[in-house]
């Protein structure tokens, strides 16, 4: 159904897909670093959730001295408004837009299909939903910041693509001001966008998995 280097988790109760959630993952981590998640989010029985979770390429990042690891994009430079590369980051996008597509081809309808993306793959993560040309069900965005804000080709069929971003209030990787931006830049273009905040540095914590459950659950009712 997908390339080899998709970690694909079909739904726990034996069914088949009707919905779809990408989740993926940070600099230097891979898709097992979210498996772990899928079974703690606890979904109602009668959810039939595929979850897939993409491998970033490796590649040298600048920031961390050239080194060779895991990465969506390169990041230039550290700075509070970080210089990233924008072409690699537009590419690792369209290449999860690419896998949605796939989903749709395979009979989930786009309604039903999820982003969601921690820091680095987050960014990613905003990219590929609203700049998708069909109405998505949801975007989460979790410890991460708008890298195109720019240069992002909104598209108008997720106008109105419920968001939910969460961050933490000790995040020394990606402070949690980015995380703030990201979410009134969007509301000051009309998009409605729920954020909550956790006591906890750059990480995912259990009351933050509980309201992802919550959150995921309603959509999933709401797209039918």
């Amino acid at each position: 159904m997908s390339a080899a280097q998709e970690l694909i988790i079909e739904p726990g109760n034996g069914q088949v897909a009707d919905a779809c959630v990408f989740i993926l993952h940070g600099l230097g981590a891979d898709g097992r670093d979210f498996e772990p998640l899928v079974p703690a989010l606890q979904l109602p029985a009668d959810a039939n959730v595929r979850f897939i979770l993409p491998h970033a390429p490796r590649q040298a990042v600048t920031v961390n001295g050239g080194m060779v690891m895991p990465a969506w994009y390169d990041i230039l430079e550290m700075s509070l408004d970080r210089r990233v590369d924008e072409t690699q980051l537009k590419a690792s996008a369209q290449r999860i837009q690419a896998l949605v597509h796939e989903q749709i081809g395979h009979g989930i309808a786009a309604e039903r299909i999820f982003i969601a993306g921690f820091s680095q793959g987050g960014a990613v993560a905003y990219e590929a939903a609203l700049s998708f040309p069909e109405r998505l069900g949801g975007l989460l965005a979790l410890s991460t910041y708008l890298a195109t804000a720019d240069s992002l080709d909104y598209a108008d069929a997720n106008r109105e693509l419920p968001i939910e971003v969460h961050h933490g209030n000790m995040d020394p990787v990606v402070p949690e001001s980015l995380g703030r931006s990201a979410v009134e830049r969007l509301q000051s273009m009309g998009y409605a966008v729920g954020y909550r905040q956790y006591p906890m540095a750059h990480a995912v914590c259990p009351q933050q998995i509980g309201d992802i459950s919550r959150w995921l659950s309603a959509r999933l009712t709401e797209a039918g």
